[in-house]
């Protein structure tokens, strides 16, 4: 695939900004004894470890290395000069070694991936240490209380360029509004960033007593990464337990398993025309994917009946939404999204189940679902009758905005199948949507 003009003279820039201050870095660099090389050395290691080892955190979709924190430590300790060979050397062979099992065909993109993610953590550290040299403070020894303004605000100027480079190649490549992902992401990460630039601080005011101190503190810092990684490994895996189950369901049912997939993917699409931020994506995506998942608990008689469901049947079929909150209730991946989860069948006009809710009494997320369930029952084939055309899913959706269906939510809706503006036909008698299981 080949890359538009303006990413690649973006990636092209950075490229240059970073040969020039790698350069001018190793022209300008020097060792002041074997301690400084012995810290320069761990440092480069410990930084590739954690690159190679970062976690992901499902909420952001992004992923949180302790690297940082490195790569600060370096800045305050070693100094600009150093600190820039560290952050090119440490980034380039993690960059390699999490990609030197790449496939031919992929290597040209793994290049220019690795071209953009070294270079923009260069120039970052680069613009970083030209604020403590401008003020002729190449090393801090955080003796003094300007010392901690200068840190401060190489760690500001750290973590705006390094969210703006990166937010910057994702609005080249897709399109996105730079200055609105920028912010978001900013107030996503702060108190993770500012976490990590406490940890160089620590590193750096240990230094000052000698170099085993630092070589002391850095057993809790990997401590703490190690547990982050396996709390989130643990987190995750219990969600796809989760998602395994209401996959398990096509067994029984193949409409309901197929029917969580799609509905979630289009609830992403939903949220995301309706502007709403990164973790409110995440959890809608997770709600989904297990807001049938009580229909395990539904006998075969009433969950595959053919025909219409009696009102002892619909009775039973109508407890699904709570035993799915019930099932997931208590897990912390979960617990944002369990009452979503119990809702999902509510209506805005309050004509829904279980407890009647309606407006905003119901949860956005269950809202933004239960507009992508709808949607997706109309446009399938039920046991009990054949899917609507496109055209007739739009005249019941637009009759639905306002009564079942959340207004705003309603046009989201509409805009992402692409109808907003389609005129409705003359509505034909059709089955209640607020009987859609």
């Amino acid at each position: 695939m080949r890359l538009p003009l303006r990413v690649t003279l973006y990636i092209g820039v950075l490229a240059v900004l970073a040969v020039a201050s790698l350069g001018f870095a190793v022209a300008r660099s020097s060792f002041s004894g074997a301690d400084e090389i012995a810290l320069f050395s761990s440092f480069i290691i410990l930084a590739v470890l954690a690159e190679v080892y970062a976690t992901r955190v499902p909420a952001y979709g992004w992923e949180i290395s302790s690297s940082i924190a490195i790569c600060l430590a370096a800045l305050f300790i070693l100094g600009p000069y150093l600190a820039v060979i560290v952050v090119a050397a440490s980034s380039l062979l993690s960059e390699m070694l999490m990609r030197w099992k790449a496939a031919p065909r992929e290597r040209r993109t793994s290049a220019i991936a690795i071209t953009f993610n070294v270079s923009q953590l260069v120039v970052t550290v680069a613009a970083a240490g030209l604020l403590l040299l401008s003020f002729d403070r190449p090393m801090l020894q955080l003796s003094v209380p300007f010392d901690y303004v200068l840190a401060t605000g190489s760690f500001l100027i750290y973590m705006v360029l390094n969210i703006s480079f990166v937010t910057g190649i994702v609005s080249l490549t897709e399109r996105k509004p730079f200055f609105h992902s920028a912010f978001a992401s900013s107030r996503q990460f702060f108190v993770q960033y500012l976490v990590l630039c406490v940890s160089a601080l620590l590193l750096t005011a240990l230094y000052s007593l000698s170099l085993w101190h630092v070589f002391l503190a850095l057993f809790p810092l990997t401590l703490v990464h190690v547990s982050f990684r396996g709390y989130v490994r643990l987190q995750t895996e219990a969600r796809r337990t989760f998602e395994q189950i209401s996959r398990l369901l096509d067994e029984r049912d193949h409409y309901t398993a197929v029917h969580s997939q799609e509905v979630a993917e289009l609830a992403v699409e939903i949220a995301r025309e309706m502007d709403l931020p990164g973790v409110q994506i995440e959890r809608i995506e997770i709600a989904a994917r297990v807001h049938d998942i009580g229909k395990i608990a539904v006998p075969d008689a009433v969950l595959l009946k053919p025909g219409p469901l009696s009102d002892e049947e619909w009775a039973i079929m109508k407890r699904h939404p709570v035993i799915s909150a019930e099932l997931i209730e208590g897990l912390e991946i979960y617990e944002p999204v369990v009452d979503a989860v119990r809702h999902e069948h509510e209506r805005w006009d309050g004509s829904g189940y279980p407890d009647g809710l309606k407006g905003e009494e119901i949860p956005l997320i269950a809202r933004i679902i239960a507009a992508a369930d709808i949607y997706n029952a109309l446009t399938t084939d039920r046991p009990y009758r054949k899917a609507f055309s496109a055209e007739r899913t739009v005249a019941i959706l637009q009759e639905m905005r306002g009564t079942d269906l959340d207004p705003e939510v309603a046009d989201a809706l509409l805009r992402v199948v692409g109808a907003a503006s389609a005129e409705a036909p003359a509505l034909e008698e059709v089955p209640s949507p607020a009987t859609e299981a």
